[in-house]
């Protein structure tokens, strides 16, 4: 059986077939599945060996990789985590910036140029535990950030990574 999908038919303007062709993911998405199985596979490399990654020269060059609105943005991100949230190991994930409690990611941050968004995004795993009643935030657009954004997130991530 096919892992895609078969051609897809619509009706142009002027009443004429024309074949569409999806496969469910963008090139975007296929990319940061790659990087992701590339990660996975280089964990898998470590773990026979017993070699620990660097996670922290990883983020850094990954977050050097980035356009500059990004790039400024990912290397604020990365110093509040760390001062906040020092428990919180540096690692890539889908190959962007993450920070993970046991292996597992906590948080993250997603550049707008990965996925071709007008904004970068910080996101929070359920692991982060940010309930607030019954309806709350799991990420966040990033634009520029102010001292008042800088104190929400060093809090946000205060708070997930208490939660053990």
């Amino acid at each position: 059986m096919s892992s895609t999908r078969s051609s897809a038919r619509s009706t142009t303007a002027d009443g004429s077939a024309k074949s569409e062709k999806y496969d469910g993911f963008t090139e975007e998405e296929r990319a940061a599945m790659k990087e992701r199985a590339t990660e996975l596979k280089a964990t898998a490399r470590r773990g026979a060996r017993s070699a620990k990654p660097d996670g922290e020269a990883e983020v850094r060059a990954k977050i050097a990789e980035m356009p500059d609105a990004d790039r400024v943005l990912a290397e604020r991100v990365h110093e509040i985590v760390a001062a906040n949230a020092p428990e919180l190991a540096p690692k890539l994930w889908y190959g962007m910036p993450a920070y993970a409690r046991a292996g597992k990611v906590v948080c993250f941050f997603q550049s707008a140029q990965k996925f071709k968004s007008r904004y970068a995004t910080l996101g929070f795993s359920d692991l982060a535990r940010l309930d607030d009643g019954t309806m709350w935030a799991t990420s966040y657009a990033l634009t520029e950030l102010t001292a008042a954004d800088e104190a929400r997130i060093a809090e946000l991530v205060a708070k997930a990574a208490a939660v053990g």
